[in-house]
């Protein structure tokens, strides 16, 4: 039978897809200078990350929840890093 509660690790791996292109695109411009447009694609993947919350929330499972709490970790810190890092190369 077919499990009744959907996937919700889904929203955590596409956020993790966000913070990777993010990466890639700053590392196209040299990582080391950070990127504004890298930034808010990493930053972006905290909407989905905060959907997977959700689900993780709605079926009361720690594993879901947990994987989905990282990826909103990580995508605000690597989006802010990147942003940072440019806005400092500028000075």
């Amino acid at each position: 039978m077919a499990d009744p509660v959907p996937d919700s690790k889904t929203p955590a791996l596409a956020a993790f897809g966000l913070v990777v292109i993010g990466i890639v695109i700053a590392a196209a411009q040299g990582i080391t200078h950070g990127s504004i447009g890298g930034g808010i694609v990493a930053a972006l993947g905290a909407i989905p990350a905060c959907i997977g919350m959700w689900k993780g929330i709605q079926q009361e499972g720690q594993g879901t929840l947990a994987v989905s709490v990282l990826a909103v970790i990580a995508a605000l810190g690597v989006g802010g890093v990147l942003i940072v890092l440019r806005v400092i190369s500028w000075l």
